[in-house]
């Protein structure tokens, strides 16, 4: 019996009769993930490089390190169900960030809606995380920078939050400053979290189920 002429659906080529199909496009998924901060060691353990600390606990997670420079970040590569991640830590310091991640954005030839951003928040309650689909930049410059360089505020973001209600200080002194050593386990416990939601969202899970697990 002659095989009937291949279908096209939704970028696939089916040959319907005798149950043969092959893929015309193959599907592209992947995620952009990326933690801010400052590229010095001498703002690693600032409030202002949870972005950073995340991420590197989303790498160490995957089994993957920071070892090629592109985009003006450091990155790694990792595979997520058989998908690639992207996890970047940008160069550029942080009121620059945007750059890079336009750049990653565009190499990649992805879109806001493949993009993760960690970062520090000072809006929130040191040691909660909160995650949203979309909004604005807050009181963040490197927020800012990422929105005014990608012309959207439509991507993911995963914010720790660094406010401490004893601490009376300007927000740039602030943000700067070292954590307290007393303080140590809690923010730990932030960016363990914050990694884990990104995981999560690199697996294909819906924003809202994991805004659901992991905010508070």
């Amino acid at each position: 019996m002659p095989m009937s002429k291949p279908q096209r659906v939704c970028g696939f080529v089916f040959e319907i009769e005798g149950c043969v199909w092959r893929a015309f496009r193959a599907f592209k998924y992947m995620k952009i993930i990326v933690g801010l901060g400052n590229p010095e060691e001498k703002y690693f353990k600032t409030f202002h490089n949870m972005g950073w600390l995340a991420v590197g606990d989303l790498a160490a997670n995957l089994g993957v390190k920071f070892k090629k420079r592109q985009c003006e970040a450091i990155c790694a590569e990792a595979n997520v169900g058989g998908e690639k991640i992207i996890i970047a830590r940008p160069l550029t310091y942080m009121n620059c960030s945007g750059r890079a991640v336009k750049q990653l954005l565009a190499k990649y030839k992805a879109t806001p809606a493949d993009l993760v951003v960690i970062y520090d928040d000072y809006d929130i309650p040191k040691g909660h995380v909160r995650i949203r689909p979309s909004g604005s930049a807050g009181t963040h410059n490197g927020m800012r920078s990422v929105i005014a360089e990608i012309g959207s505020s439509d991507f993911v973001r995963i914010r720790i939050g660094i406010r401490d209600p004893e601490v009376n200080v300007p927000i740039i002194n602030y943000v700067l400053s070292n954590v307290r050593p007393e303080d140590y386990d809690l923010f730990v416990s932030a960016c363990g979290r914050a990694a884990d939601a990104a995981l999560a969202l690199a697996k294909g899970e819906k924003t809202e189920v994991v805004m659901t697990r992991f905010n508070g």
